[in-house]
């Protein structure tokens, strides 16, 4: 088109760059569940080559093929309770008026990019549903916004800083005693939040995220001319609300599904539950808050807001559909964890990262180790399970602060995220774009992200002082 070709040379190669690496991905990148499954393969093959039989990895992987489904079943409930807080009618409204603020394509973007990564400390499943309908209110409000852009802004939270926050799967299991296999608990114990995500030094790396990512997202917002609109994606404006109107009840059956009495009542019951909760744990409220306690806020929170149990449920239906790959996912990574933590693996693995790194250089290996391997699994809860064990002991052999630790992993893990298509699905979905639309702005931010991330990794775990496993 004659618009592309007045574009600045700099942004066109770094956008080039990003549709080759997505077209790229896009005819060579298989399902997610392929990795799983070689995975096993590759664990089982480097078993072998460690000397142990291949009767114990079977019998090992296959023991603890169940061992993560408590884990499983909370992170469905993340994406459930995300996406049925951001389709309730009252969110919706603040996404309408917050549409009305931006004026201008760059300052609607950076607005984007900024509530994307904000919503996402809170709920990565919250951050995409409620970014993706933002980008849509604007895109029919802010005249020559380029919905490319708009669109990988939305995107920033599951690839800058969602694990740096409550969502964090990484610290939400090592706060969770119950979600946590008992050979991972027997390495690193039980891990508060307060050692984890509410570190000074995790609060400042997230910081200094969000405003980077911020300002690339502003800077690099083509100009009306340049854009590619959703009007040029033939994508008409489809307002939410109509979706959320109920048919009207035609069965005296049916009055209690469209009454808020039950969901009053439950809710009460639920909020009292939860005030107690918080009230009377010994570590403080901020320890009461696990991945159970978490979750049960935000159905909680979603059936207030719905109001009424018809609503809720057909929200519920609609999000279904996102958690498959997760429900079967899982398993296979839990085969993975039972053949590298029931064998002699993670304690060779433990020994070789030990073995190639000091207590100054371990927290910049463990941060480039994780960007990598979540180029090839590209969730990170199931990763991180894979990851904790041999990567918890060196840190217990070098003494480095297994907190942080954790939160390296975190922020290094979600790096790929910007330009792996595993997590975008459901956001590609309300925003009708392909993966190859907005993966280019991905790689721009990524560019930048990579370089500033792994030095701080490396930076605030020279001020965290080592401590022992609490159990």
């Amino acid at each position: 088109m004659p618009q592309d070709k007045q574009a600045p040379t700099q942004e066109q190669l770094l956008v080039r760059f990003g549709l080759g690496l997505a077209n790229w991905s896009e005819r060579w990148f298989p399902d997610p569940l392929i990795f799983a499954l070689l995975g096993i393969v590759v664990v089982f093959l480097a078993g072998l080559g460690l000397h142990q039989s291949a009767a114990k990895l079977a019998i090992q992987g296959g023991r603890n093929f169940w061992a993560l489904v408590p884990f499983t079943m909370q992170m469905v409930m993340i994406i459930i309770g995300g996406y049925v807080v951001a389709s309730t009618p009252i969110v919706y409204r603040a996404i309408r008026a917050l549409a009305g603020i931006p004026r201008t394509p760059r300052a609607a973007i950076a607005l984007v990019a900024l509530f994307s990564m904000l919503t996402s400390l809170i709920s990565w499943g919250l951050s995409l549903i409620f970014s993706g309908l933002f980008v849509r209110e604007l895109a029919h409000r802010v005249k020559g916004m380029d919905y490319r852009a708009a669109g990988a802004a939305a995107y920033l939270g599951l690839g800058a800083v969602w694990a740096m926050g409550l969502s964090s799967s990484a610290a939400m299991l090592m706060a969770t005693k119950s979600a946590m296999p008992p050979s991972l608990f027997n390495i690193s114990g039980l891990i508060p939040l307060t050692q984890t995500l509410f570190l000074w030094q995790s609060v400042a790396t997230t910081a200094i995220l969000i405003v980077l990512s911020v300002l690339i997202a502003y800077l690099s917002t083509p100009s009306p001319e340049n854009a590619r609109t959703a009007e040029s994606y033939g994508i008409p404006y489809e307002p939410i609300r109509s979706s959320l109107n109920l048919e009207h009840r035609t069965k005296p059956g049916e009055w209690l599904e469209y009454s808020p009495l039950l969901t009053i009542l439950v809710a009460a019951l639920l909020c009292w539950y939860l005030v107690d909760v918080f009230r009377t744990s010994p570590q403080g409220a901020l320890a009461a808050l696990d991945l159970n306690t978490y979750n049960l806020m935000f159905i909680t929170v979603g059936l207030l807001l719905h109001w009424r149990p018809k609503r809720f449920m057909r929200a519920v239906a609609e999000c279904i559909p996102a958690t498959g790959g997760v429900l079967i996912q899982f398993p296979f990574y839990a085969v993975i964890f039972g053949m590298i933590v029931g064998t002699g693996i993670a304690d060779a693995l433990a020994r070789l990262l030990a073995s190639i790194s000091t207590h100054n250089t371990y927290p910049l290996l463990v941060a480039i180790y994780s960007a990598v391997l979540g180029v090839f699994i590209p969730s990170g809860g199931s990763k991180w399970v894979i990851e904790a064990p041999y990567v918890l002991q060196a840190a217990n052999l070098h003494q480095v602060h297994l907190g942080w630790v954790v939160q390296i992993y975190n922020a290094s893990e979600a790096l790929p995220n910007l330009v792996n298509p595993f997590w975008v699905l459901p956001l590609l979905g309300i925003l009708k774009l392909k993966a190859r639309d907005i993966v280019g702005y991905g790689v721009l931010q990524l560019m930048v992200h990579i370089p500033v991330v792994f030095f701080l990794c490396w930076l605030f775990a020279r001020y965290i002082p080592y401590l022992p496993p609490v159990k």
